[in-house]
């Protein structure tokens, strides 16, 4: 009679806690060809890897699928995944869990890549506060590359075009295949010990494996600890490599490079014209106002200038004489009609006009005009005026009128 009986789950339970423990199927990586690749509405991709020995059912969930793969992968693809053998239990079988695929061939090489860029992101010389900026205007120029071939050229036709006037200084280095770590970590040492006032690293566009010596940590830490500003054109414009994130600048190509290093001489010149333009229609601006201004101010200094003040006050006193003179004028007039009035009435009432007209005028011998009777008496003198003589005669007679 049998001891011991496990119910199924029991026995897949168990079978799953023993391959949880195991530290080797935890993480490992599996390389093999694509079958059965299917992609779910879910965002999970289920496959299977096979090689000539066997099959192993994978998948990869939708959380992973974002980071973990990084090309369309289908049924024939030759890839190596990263992950982990575990038993899903309720089937009781064991499948791989993947987190990572990438295409055999540059898998291993993408893992040292990706190991590489992780360790010495976590280091900070990916860091923008140890970026230095690169200088606007430069008159050196260092380029390490290889001295043929279309990167070296496309970065001096440009400079030239650009400016003629900045000194390109190459060091030949290899850039791929044995010795190209030590050639180009060289070639920035060397150009650096020249004080250059920029450089570019890099070359012309090829497979991750010819690329290979711009992921090395001797490259990086090279470009990293150089006091002069480095911009790396490594490559296509999808190409992207170690040295382009630690360097100062990254340039998607050579050419582009060039154009970043080199400032344009001709724009400059351009720059400069319509500076000048533009300074001297501000001069004329601010001449023309400042003109203005003193006019102005001239005008204000004529008006209240004693000179101006006396001209003023002149033409004022002539303004008053000219107004007594006029008023004097009329005045007198009319002191002329009145007396003109005076005269007349004085001619009405004077006694030579009276004598004229047969009148007489008649005194005492006092001088005092006769008036009444009782004023002489018969026996007095009298005086008697005409208008042509005076005459003495004596009062015979007082006789009153009637």
């Amino acid at each position: 009679m049998m001891k011991h009986i496990y119910q199924v789950g029991q026995v897949n339970a168990y079978i799953k806690n023993m391959f949880a423990q195991d530290f080797l199927l935890g993480k490992i990586s599996i390389k093999g060809e694509v079958s059965n690749c299917k992609y779910h509405s879910s965002g999970h991709l289920y496959f299977s890897l096979k090689d000539h020995t066997g099959t192993i059912a994978a998948v990869m969930f939708a959380g992973s699928r974002k980071q973990g793969l990084k090309f369309p992968m289908r049924d024939g693809d030759h890839v190596i995944v990263t992950g982990s053998v575990e038993v899903y239990e309720r089937d009781g079988r064991y499948q791989l869990y993947a987190r990572e695929i990438v295409l055999d061939g540059v898998g291993a090489l993408y893992l040292r890549f990706e190991a590489l860029k992780k360790e010495l992101a976590e280091m900070g010389m990916f860091a923008q506060e140890y970026k230095q900026p690169i200088p606007k205007y430069i008159r050196t120029l260092g380029i390490v590359t290889a001295p043929t071939g279309a990167a070296v050229q496309d970065i001096k036709n440009i400079s030239h075009r650009r400016n003629p006037y900045v000194q390109l200084i190459l060091f030949p280095a290899l850039v791929q295949g044995d010795g190209a770590v030590e050639s180009i970590v060289n070639g920035i040492h060397a150009l650096e010990q020249l004080g250059v006032d920029l450089m570019i690293v890099g070359r012309g566009g090829g497979s991750l494996e010819d690329l290979w010596a711009f992921n090395e940590e001797a490259v990086a830490r090279a470009i990293f600890e150089c006091s002069v500003p480095i911009i790396s054109a490594v490559g296509h414009e999808t190409d992207t490599t170690i040295a382009d994130f630690v360097a100062d600048l990254r340039a998607p190509t050579p050419s582009a490079a060039a154009e970043l290093a080199v400032f344009d001489d001709r724009q400059f010149r351009e720059a400069l014209r319509m500076m000048k333009v533009s300074l001297d229609m501000q001069m004329q601006a601010h001449i023309s106002r400042e003109y203005q201004k003193q006019q102005q101010l001239k005008t204000r200094l004529v008006k209240r200038s004693p000179q101006a003040i006396l001209h003023s006050r002149q033409q004022y006193l002539i303004d008053l004489e000219e107004k007594l003179h006029k008023y004097m004028g009329y005045r007198l007039q009319e002191c002329r009609h009145q007396i003109q009035l005076l005269a007349g009435q004085l001619e009405a009432g004077s006694p030579l006009k009276k004598l004229s007209h047969g009148f007489s005028y008649v005194t005492d011998q006092k001088g005092k005009p006769l008036q009444k009777m009782e004023q002489v008496r018969v026996g007095d003198m009298v005086t008697i005026r005409t208008l042509d003589a005076t005459i003495a005669s004596e009062v015979k007679k007082i006789s009153p009128r009637e």
